[in-house]
């Protein structure tokens, strides 16, 4: 162990330390009091460095569980501690019902328990789980193996044999292996995506001897470096258990080695956990087992397992006290105001520097180099350099602590820059996931019966699906003799006869497409060899030459002025990108790449960022921000809604709290006082950045020197302000975000007339929104509700109904009374309208009831559920934008469109809503 990591382990020098690890080493239970949680995973890691054991970390929801991953991965690094460090999930879903865990799930269960199972030197792993992941049965270990395989270069075996104990083990065949669990044989090349291994894995047979040994990439099906050997997990858990008959079931505590140890990191919640758990059971079930019987099981095993208490108890056996730095640098209320973060920030500084002339050792975790610079920059700054550097590690930490008893403390990022923490994804799992959909593709190919299409040269006309005609000439009973044609039906011009039908030969089927209107009207069927598709053409073509010539004019007023070519990056601002904590998907870094360029150009910048709800588009605006305001500009970023307003103003204050750069808010969440003293500052020049709705854009609002405007979802705002836009556009430098643009403003990007970036790679450990369309269903509310609340999540019901609204509050404290209720609508005064959101935000709320104010953009990436009443009364692009609502993590999120139970009359709603 180097000196460095030395440093990090402090607890076992002190003679509480000490007590814990002989109490460890006699077996049993012992409880530990005064261990805050933001030292369970250090602890953790102490003791698997110091005893070379198994150690479990027992949690009581996903969200703790995740955040201790985080943790301890962090520490098992810094302590040159040479473990696996396991995350042991639940599967997020029950068995009785008709779904299967995701393949990340599986998958890291499954590597977890594979290292139980390996009996290499310092292979004991650290595995974090909750309560409902050791609750629910597994495989046991002799079952495991059995199903496990280990091929090597050279082994001989029969390709066919080999598919066919895949298929055995739970393997799906496939043509082509595109995910996890999939397998396909070509000739001598069997392809296998176990759940175990990074990359799939190509297995070349020379008849009977395997001859080579490769990964390879899903998307591009080429290979990539080669291995000398492939281990075949499982394929899979629920499918196998479902048909495990002669061995019982197993739970990860029969995985564990008898020197284990377990952590249980606040009993009392864990009990609390496991009660709801059960509740979510139903009655028995035989994929879980009860909390108490596996207390039972781990007396006796007499397993070592050591309770942690966060408060001081008299009755614990010992106390450690391993205190939380809140009472120094407090992270309930984040201040916006710049005067009061500046001054709580050198109060914080100030007292590390009293640490350290106490002779305590300070080590500072930040995420990467880039926040490393700035904290430098920031320790030189306060004048406190003269004592000596920091001493600085990198790492993701949640939060930090203070051990008096061996005078050391830990501070992460999330204290030196006052912010809030936000959970770094765990691994990139599917760092080959293909790319998602934007929002403006159509797949022509996914068109059904009704569905209205257009012909280029026939018009509007209902398609009835596909038809095999037969060639002329072809001999009868000659079945492959046939033209496959696509039958479209058109308007009949004699009432007395049936519909005319067009084929189209699937050799043309270019000339068809899927007919996409604006609205909700349904279109009218054109006549074959009518005039009123000619007529209509001829229309459209006579808008799209008056739009080019407008859109012209204006380009030419952009061309011929000259806009204010912004400087090349600062330092400042490569240590400010550097300090984002998550990796930039391709397409993100692309639009970055691009809008700055756009920026450097002595012309003014019209750019429109097209990409899904969640994909990063904000990130694109604030790194173009910091830009401007570095250049001495200001920046006016305009939203939708006062709700929307207020989520990016936190989101841009929070990632720019490491500078000194004001952020100010104008909307009705302001005061009139409040708002007429942020216009004075933007005419003055003392604001950076202003964040406002309508209100923005005003005649009394004036800027001493705008440079940039961000407008979010361009598509909100009426005519009157988007002249408003257009007057900027010619001198300043536009950056328009939009999930769902309007056909305009598309069309405009698609033609050239306004340069366009796509985002269409989805954040890593992105999972897609499942959506189901059901009757209004109270157990089935209840239930979606509850399930979220266990998982530590929140929950979204839109209501869209102001009259109803608190009617709907009653039913739902009804069905779900334990559940944490608020309601908020347009309505409301804007101080209690805040006040609700920023409880939700907080998490101090379980579930909010809402109207449409939460439509657009805002980000709460602990609400995974949303609950969509009277779907039937929205638009798609309404849904759409709701449904963006919650999918933004990395866990599996639930949109439920709830329609009336009298809905019989609304298929056409209800198709719509499906589709």
């Amino acid at each position: 162990m180097s000196g460095r990591a030395k440093l990090f382990n402090q607890i076992s020098t002190t003679p509480s330390g000490h007590a814990l690890w002989e109490a460890v080493a006699a077996g049993g239970a012992v409880s530990c009091a005064g261990v805050d949680a933001a030292g369970w995973a250090h602890l953790a890691a102490e003791l698997r460095a110091r005893t070379g054991r198994t150690v479990v970390l027992v949690v009581a929801k996903l969200k703790f569980q995740e955040t201790l991953q985080q943790d301890l991965e962090t520490w098992l690094r810094l302590m040159e501690v040479d473990a696996p460090a396991r995350f042991y999930p639940d599967w997020e879903v029950l068995p009785h019902e008709n779904k299967l865990p995701h393949a990340d799930a599986i998958s890291e269960r499954l590597e977890a328990l594979q290292s139980l199972q390996s009996h290499a030197e310092n292979s004991a792993p650290v595995i974090t789980a909750t309560v409902a992941s050791l609750m629910q049965c597994t495989l046991p270990p002799s079952e495991i193996a059995r199903r496990t395989r280990t091929l090597r270069l050279g082994d001989r075996l029969d390709p066919l044999d080999f598919i066919e104990w895949l298929e055995a083990q739970g393997y799906e065949p496939e043509a082509q292996v595109t995910a996890r669990g999939e397998i396909s044989l070509r000739g001598g090349i069997v392809d296998v995506f176990p759940f175990t291994t990074p990359w799939p894995v190509r297995c070349e047979f020379f008849g009977n001897e395997l001859e080579s040994l490769r990964y390879f990439n899903p998307l591009s099906q080429v290979s990539r470096e080669k291995i000398d050997s492939a281990t075949f997990a499982p394929g899979g858990e629920m499918g196998l258990l479902r048909h495990l008959k002669d061995n019982p079931r197993a739970t990860l505590l029969d995985h564990l080695p008898d020197n284990a140890i377990l952590l249980f990191c606040d009993p009392d919640a864990l009990t609390e956990a496991a009660a709801e758990k059960v509740m979510e059971i139903p009655p028995g079930d035989a994929f879980h087992v009860e909390w108490t019987t596996l207390l039972a099981r781990m007396d006796d095993r007499n397993l070592s397992c050591v309770e942690l208490h966060e408060l001081a108890d008299e009755a614990a056996d010992l106390t450690l006290e391993i205190h939380s730095l809140e009472a120094f640098r407090s992270m309930d209320r984040r201040a916006v105001e710049p005067q009061v973060v500046e001054a709580q920030r050198r109060e914080f500084f100030a007292q590390l520097h009293r640490w350290r002339r106490q002779d305590h050792s300070v080590v500072v975790l930040c995420n990467n180099e880039g926040e490393q610079q700035r904290l430098e920059e920031l320790w030189r700054e306060y004048g406190f350099a003269e004592d000596g550097a920091l001493e600085i590690a990198q790492g993701a930490l949640s939060r930090g602590f203070l051990f008096p008893a061996g005078k050391w403390v830990v501070v992460s990022d999330a204290e030196i820059f006052g912010r809030y923490k936000v959970q770094r994804p765990r691994r990139l799992k599917s760092r080959h996931g293909s790319a998602m959909r934007s929002a403006f593709d159509i797949n022509f190919t996914e068109m059904e019966e009704g569905d209205f299409v257009v012909h280029v040269q026939h018009g509007i006309g209902r398609f009835l699906g596909m038809k095999v005609l037969p060639l002329s000439g072809a001999r009868e009973g000659e079945s492959e003799s046939g033209h496959e044609c696509l039958v479209i039906e058109y308007a009949s011009t004699d009432p007395d006869n049936l519909p005319p039908k067009l084929y189209v030969p699937v050799s043309e089927a270019h000339l068809v497409s899927k007919y996409v209107g604006a609205g909700k009207a349904t279109p009218a069927l054109n006549a074959l060899g009518g005039k009123r598709w000619i007529k209509t053409k001829e229309k459209a073509e006579r808008a799209v030459a008056d739009l080019a010539s407008e859109m012209l004019r204006i380009q030419a007023v952009r061309e011929s002025e000259e806009g204010y070519g912004f400087p090349e990056d600062t330092p400042w601002q490569r240590e400010f990108e550097a300090a984002f904590i998550y990796e930039e998907t391709p397409d993100q870094e692309k639009s970055i790449n691009d809008s700055k360029g756009d920026m450097q150009r002595p012309k003014p910048m019209d750019r429109l960022i097209c990409g899904d709800v969640g994909f990063g588009k904000t990130e694109v605006a604030i790194r173009t921000a910091f830009k401007a305001v570095m250049a001495g500009k200001q920046v006016a970023v305009l939203v939708p809604t006062t709700i929307l307003a207020q989520q990016h103003f936190l989101t841009f204050a929070e990632r720019m709290a490491d500078y000194p750069r004001r952020v100010e808010l104008l909307s009705r969440f302001r005061s009139k006082k409040q708002q007429r003293k942020t216009v004075e500052a933007m005419a003055a020049g003392a604001v950076d950045i202003v964040v406002g709705t309508h209100r923005l854009v005003q005649p009394d609002v004036k800027f001493k020197d705008l440079g940039l405007v961000v407008i979010d979802e361009e598509q909100r705002f009426g005519v009157a302000h988007k002249e408003r836009f257009k007057q900027l556009r010619t001198h300043v430098d536009v950056l328009t975000l939009s999930a769902t643009p309007i056909p305009r403003t598309l069309y405009l990007a698609l033609t050239g007339a306004r340069d366009m970036s796509t985002i269409e790679t989805a954040p890593q450990d992105r999972l897609p929104v499942e959506t189901i369309v059901a009757d209004y269903n109270e157990p089935l509310i209840q239930r979606a509700i509850r399930r979220e609340l266990h998982r530590g999540g929140q929950v979204f019901f839109l209501h869209n109904r102001v009259s109803t609204i608190y009617t709907m509050e009653q039913k739902l404290r009804a069905i779900v009374p334990e559940a944490n209720i608020l309601v908020g609508h347009g309505q409301m005064k804007s101080h209690e309208l805040e006040k609700v959101m920023t409880a939700f935000i907080n998490g101090e709320a379980d579930v909010l009831l809402s109207t449409t104010i939460i439509e657009s953009g805002i980000d709460i990436p602990n609400a995974n559920t949303i609950i969509i009443d009277r779907a039937d009364r929205f638009g798609l692009s309404d849904l759409y934008q709701l449904r963006g609502r919650v999918g933004r993590y990395k866990h599996q999120a639930y949109a439920y469109i709830l329609l009336p139970r009298h809905a019989a009359l609304l298929a056409d709603a209800r198709k719509r809503i499906a589709a």
